[in-house]
């Protein structure tokens, strides 16, 4: 989606300047945000893509002006309100108040090293041969579609080389969507900087993303 996530290549926000020493977490309710967001990832509830797509469905006003930890927080009981886990006084009591339904699993503190350390690979068999090879040039699509997409929007339109194969892997588009997960084949395509910025951008600037064959056409 067009959503207030995708600001790559856009003026007026100013350079991302990273943080001296940073911390891994500013404060400690950071710390208990990122937990309680990946101990539910793990009960099924949802996919991946579909937390992804709750944090940046956010309302704008409230992406961008949020803190990173308070978008995953917001994404989590946007979640949690939909699939009827919480409700809305619960969340402003910051306590249970109702009983829950049960979920499919739960990710018990012991198991949480063995579950960390698995991942969740998205790699998968492909379901037909790859349309694309190592070489070819190919066209971004001009898509806008209402839903999850992982394909930025600076790109779109524009051409580029495919440079790697990466195998087919879980479409996030309909995995978000909760449509299957739609074994894509994955690319990485390189684009030169005036391609997608003007002829004014420096000539030697490229820019590198692993896009899904559903994303791309032969230019």
């Amino acid at each position: 989606m067009n959503g207030a996530q995708d600001l790559g290549g856009m003026m007026s926000f100013g350079p991302v300047v990273p943080e001296a020493n940073e911390p891994v977490f500013h404060a400690e309710w950071e710390r208990r945000a990122l937990a309680v967001t990946l101990a539910m990832g793990a009960t099924g509830e949802w996919s991946l893509d579909a937390s992804r797509f709750a944090r940046e469905s956010l309302p704008p006003v409230d992406y961008l002006s949020f803190s990173y930890y308070e978008i995953w927080l917001a994404g989590l009981e946007k979640l949690l309100a939909e699939r009827d886990l919480v409700r809305r006084d619960e969340i402003d009591a910051g306590r249970s108040l109702h009983a829950s339904r049960p979920t499919q699993r739960v990710l018990a503190a012991e198991a949480v090293a063995a579950a960390l350390a698995k991942g969740g690979p998205s790699e998968r068999e492909p379901q037909a041969p790859a349309r694309f090879a190592v070489g070819d040039r190919v066209r971004a699509r001009n898509m806008h579609p209402q839903g999850h997409t992982r394909i930025p929007r600076y790109l779109r339109g524009h051409v580029g080389v495919i440079e790697a194969v990466h195998g087919a892997h879980v479409f996030p588009d309909s995995n978000a969507a909760g449509t299957g997960e739609n074994p894509t084949w994955l690319y990485g395509v390189a684009f030169d900087g005036p391609e997608i910025w003007g002829e004014d951008t420096d000539p030697s600037l490229s820019v590198r993303a692993d896009l899904w064959e559903a994303y791309l056409v032969h230019a």
